[in-house]
């Protein structure tokens, strides 16, 4: 009879260690992971903060060893220093004139295109949306050379129009990323509205548009950092030291004062912000999820 008892008891304090020891082993998991994240987070963030710290001081801090991390004294005088020795305030007008048409691109004209692609009935869509994905075959260096003799022949080399006209066309990476997510937005929703009256356009509009934030803000994104960022087409197509953008400005920057280590990543650091500006900006909406927003509608 005690054995009996003595073996129930064990069998309680077994069942009562069972759950401890899961959550012991759930805790030690998500230790775990959090530890790996931050030490990728680290590793990521590192040339950030290193970069923001030389911003912040004088060359003679910079060539100090063991480097600094924070710099004692702060050289404030770095980033307006910039001004004087490049004109930043130009190159930054001119980076916008680049980014704008490229972003309205992106997401009013492609995301029109991908509704028609995804919703409308017409002969010959699909084959035409194979056209289209075809162009994303073809490397961009391909078709580098015919481009610039085109662009040539019409008189645009040397200015901006052969980065501002093309983007307005829309994209096909965009074009095809845009379609397959209106393709998961319900059918009913725009028969309702068909029904009540609603034009394609207001249903593309009201609808579509509101359902498709997450996505939308995906493209902003891509297409903001892609023209940001862009050395490659300003490199080919602006001859004129007045039209350059950031980044050939920011190489330039290099190539002149290769000595001026802290003026370099404060003028780095300030083409950067923009970027993260955006990216925090638009978090909200890059993170959420269809059903998430329709149910908030």
């Amino acid at each position: 009879m005690s054995a009996t008892i003595q073996s129930g008891e064990r069998t309680h304090d077994v069942a009562r260690a069972n759950p401890r020891l899961k959550q012991a082993s759930k805790a030690g998991k998500s230790l775990l992971a959090h530890v790996i994240l931050l030490t990728g987070c680290i590793f990521f963030v590192a040339p950030l903060i290193f970069m923001l710290s030389t911003s912040l001081k004088a060359m003679r801090q910079i060539t100090r060893f063991p480097p600094e991390w924070i710099p004692n004294p702060v050289i404030w005088a770095n980033y307006p220093a910039v001004f004087t020795y490049a004109p930043m305030h130009l190159y930054f007008v001119n980076t916008m004139i680049i980014v704008l048409p490229t972003v309205i691109g992106a997401t009013l004209i492609s995301s029109l295109t991908a509704y028609a692609f995804a919703r409308l009935r017409a002969p010959g869509k699909n084959a035409m949306f194979v056209l289209v994905l075809a162009t994303l075959m073809l490397p961009s260096v391909v078709t580098l050379v015919p481009t610039y003799v085109l662009f040539a022949k019409i008189g645009w080399v040397g200015t901006f129009l052969p980065l501002t006209i093309p983007p307005l066309a829309g994209s096909a990476f965009y074009i095809f990323l845009l379609r397959q997510f209106f393709m998961t937005i319900p059918r009913e929703l725009e028969d309702a509205a068909l029904i009540d009256g609603c034009s394609r356009f207001r249903i593309y509009y009201n609808i579509v548009l509101p359902l498709a934030k997450p996505v939308l803000a995906t493209v902003t994104i891509f297409a903001f950092m892609g023209a940001w960022n862009d050395y490659l087409g300003p490199l080919i197509y602006l001859g004129n030291k007045n039209q350059y953008t950031l980044s050939l400005g920011l190489q330039a920057f290099v190539q002149y004062q290769r000595s001026e280590w802290g003026l370099l990543m404060a003028a780095s650091t300030m083409m950067i912000v923009p970027v993260i500006f955006i990216f925090f900006l638009a978090q909200k909406s890059f993170v959420q999820g269809i059903t998430l927003t329709g149910l908030k509608g």
